[in-house]
């Protein structure tokens, strides 16, 4: 099975057992993102208390992240949809419009109602202590929408993975802006 290893800043690492025949495209996207080092250096952009800890709700601010995927269950009718659950990790998106190509949630509890929307691409095999501390990081209210990211305290160390398989992305709708 593929791993995937986020290492944090602070020596936590969480590691993800990859799903990619639960999920391919969203597994590959996932890949190809990891590959171009999005994920490297960027700070946790959102967490959303007793819900989730969202890496991203704005493609990080780049625009090689800024592309949209059909959604997986309309791309592969016969997948089942692993249920969206604490201890899983997620590709956001935006409903309809289809999913975003690198902006991975974590779970804190379960959450039936984003099964077979928001696919589930990986397992967190070890460090979801860390998802669950960051999940009770103080936050604030944010009453407006972030259109570049403006961290400058990043969590993010590095990622790292190792691919036994070789899939390709499907065509990707682009984001406007």
């Amino acid at each position: 099975m593929a791993k995937a290893v986020f290492w944090m800043k602070n020596g936590a690492k969480i590691v993800l057992d990859l799903l990619p025949d639960a999920a391919p495209n969203t597994c590959a996207s996932f890949v190809w993102t990891v590959k171009h080092h999005i994920y490297d250096g960027h700070a946790i952009q959102r967490i959303v208390p007793g819900k989730w800890v969202d890496l991203s709700y704005n493609a990080f601010g780049k625009k090689e992240a800024k592309y949209l995927l059909p959604n997986e269950f309309d791309l592969h009718p016969d997948l089942a949809p692993v249920p969206v659950t604490a201890g899983t990790a997620c590709m956001g998106g935006y409903d309809e419009l289809g999913l975003a190509g690198c902006e991975v949630f974590f779970p804190l509890t379960d959450q039936p109602q984003l099964t077979g929307t928001y696919p589930v691409f990986a397992k967190i095999v070890s460090g979801f202590d860390e998802i669950e501390r960051l999940g009770q990081v103080q936050t604030r209210p944010v009453t407006f929408l972030m259109t570049e990211s403006r961290s400058t305290n990043p969590l993010f160390h590095k990622l790292s993975t190792r691919l036994p398989w070789n899939r390709q992305i499907s065509p990707c709708l682009p984001l406007s802006g």
